[in-house]
């Protein structure tokens, strides 16, 4: 078994980051929107307004997986959340518990901060990482459907 490490990404890990959020990009059929680029991951991880969080994780010193994850507010609830938008472990790196790992370490996050919830979203034809989610007991929730703006569509609603 290799050593596995999980840590804050930090400056100089861009090209890691973008390396392994593209390889998600591709896993998840979306490589065509993939805009990502170690600029754009030191602007907004490490400017002086992080606009997300990320974690990787390392086997062998070696990256493996990565997560980006940012803080939410429920109003109703009066309370925090997390959210986690990119979850990713490299092929060769899965059924190592390096998965489990990264989800362990933003629970913990999660609860230290006094935050009752941790989202996020899959894709409906991505059954490996449903039945892994479902291993961790997360909730799949039905009763919610979400909703998107983009292009042209955005641009004629901004505009009036």
């Amino acid at each position: 078994m290799s050593a596995i490490e999980i840590r804050g990404a930090k400056r100089g890990d861009e090209t890691a980051i973008v390396d392994l959020l593209r390889e998600l990009a591709d896993y998840e059929r979306l490589l065509h929107r993939f805009r990502l680029t170690p600029e754009c991951v030191t602007r907004d991880f490490f400017g002086a307004a992080p606009a997300i969080s990320c974690d990787l994780a390392f086997a062998d010193s070696e990256p493996a997986g990565v997560m980006t994850w940012y803080r939410t507010y429920s109003s109703f609830a009066a309370a925090r959340g997390i959210y986690l938008e990119d979850f990713y472990v490299r092929p060769a790196s899965r059924r190592r518990g390096i998965g489990r790992a990264l989800v362990v370490d933003l629970a913990r996050r999660a609860v230290e901060e006094g935050c009752p919830k941790l989202e996020w979203s899959v894709l409906t034809w991505n059954k490996p990482s449903i039945a892994f989610y479902e291993t961790l007991r997360a909730e799949r929730v039905d009763d919610w459907h979400v909703y998107r703006l983009t292009g042209d569509a955005l641009a004629v609603l901004a505009h009036g």
